[in-house]
C-alpha cells in the first residue's frame, strides 16, 4: 500500500511503515494519522504479518509530532474542510490508543521524535535510534500537554522524577540519555541503523509468533495487577499459544536438533 503521507512495504513477515512528510519533519496531520491507522490495521489483521517497523522519511526527524501549522489553519477553514477533518478523525484508530495491539512494533528513530512523534515511539515495544536523534515532549511550551499517552507512558517507562524533569520543562534528551534511562533499546550511528533494526527483527522472527504475542500480552496486561494476581490470572493470548501447533513444534525441533518451522498457528 502506498499513500500520500504514509508508505508501507511488506518484507516477508514484516511490515515496514514510514511516515512520509519529510518537508515538515514528518509532522502528523489528521490525514497522516488516518493513513497510519490503515497501515496498523493491515499489520494487525493479516496473519502473515508478524512484526511491524515504524519510521520516518529522511534523516532529520522520526516525527515532529502534531502538525501545529495545520491545526492553526483549521480556525480559518470552511465547513467542507472541517467536515472532512472530522470524518478522518472518526475513522482513525491511533497507535497511542491501541492498548491491546498484539504484534510487536519496533520504532526506528531515523531522527528526532518530538511531541506526538515521541508518543508514537513510546507506544512501540522496542526503540532503536540513530545517535543524532533528540527526544522531547515540548507541549507545555505551546500551551498544550502530551495527551496521546506521553504524560502517562513516560513516567512508567523511565521513572517518575526523570519523567517529570522532561514533562514539566519541555526539555529534550539525547538518544544516548534515552538509552541510559532505559527508554531506548539501542543507539547506533545513522549508517548502522538499518542493520541494527534488522537484527532485532530477525531475533523476533526466530521466535514463535504466538509465543511473542503471548509474552507481550502477559507483560503488558500483567502491569495492571499485583504480582501474585498477574502470575495466576488467565490470558487469552497464552491460551491460544498453548493450543497452537507451534507450541509442539518448538520442543520437537529442539529434540531433533533442527531449526523450528513456525506456522503462526
Amino acid at each position: 500500500m502506498t499513500t500520500t503521507q504514509v508508505v508501507t512495504e511488506r518484507m516477508g513477515h514484516v511490515l515496514h511503515i514510514r511516515i512520509n512528510r519529510p518537508e515538515v519533519r514528518n509532522a502528523l496531520a489528521p490525514r497522516t494519522y488516518h493513513e497510519l491507522s490503515l497501515a496498523l490495521d493491515e499489520l494487525e489483521n493479516d496473519p502473515e504479518l508478524w512484526v511491524g517497523v515504524l519510521t520516518g522519511s529522511g534523516e532529520m526527524a522520526f516525527s515532529a509530532g502534531r502538525d501545529l501549522k495545520q491545526l492553526a489553519s483549521m480556525a480559518q477553514a470552511g465547513p467542507a474542510e472541517k467536515a472532512e477533518e472530522a470524518r478522518l478523525w472518526q475513522e482513525t484508530r491511533r497507535l497511542t490508543d491501541r492498548f491491546d495491539f498484539a504484534k510487536p512494533l519496533i520504532a526506528r528513530l531515523n531522527g528526532s521524535a518530538h511531541g506526538g512523534g515521541l508518543e508514537l515511539a513510546l507506544a512501540c515495544d522496542i526503540i532503536v535510534a540513530a545517535d543524532h536523534a533528540q527526544l522531547a515532549l515540548p507541549e507545555p511550551r505551546r500551551g498544550l500537554i502530551a495527551t496521546a499517552g506521553g504524560v502517562h507512558r513516560l513516567p512508567r517507562q523511565i521513572g517518575l522524577k526523570a519523567a517529570m524533569g522532561y514533562l514539566l520543562t519541555g526539555r529534550a534528551m539525547s538518544a544516548q540519555r534515552g538509552f541510559e534511562l532505559g527508554l531506548i533499546n539501542q543507539v547506533v550511528p545513522l549508517d548502522e541503523l538499518d542493520a541494527a533494526v534488522t537484527s532485532w527483527v530477525d531475533d523476533i522472527l526466530a521466535c514463535a509468533p504466538l509465543a511473542v504475542r503471548s509474552t507481550k500480552a502477559c507483560a503488558m496486561q500483567g502491569l495492571d495487577h499485583p504480582l501474585r494476581e498477574a502470575m495466576t490470572r488467565p490470558y487469552e493470548a497464552e491460551t491460544l499459544r498453548q493450543q497452537s501447533q507451534d507450541s509442539l513444534e518448538g520442543p520437537k525441533a529442539f529434540a531433533e536438533k533442527r531449526s523450528p518451522r513456525w506456522l503462526g498457528c
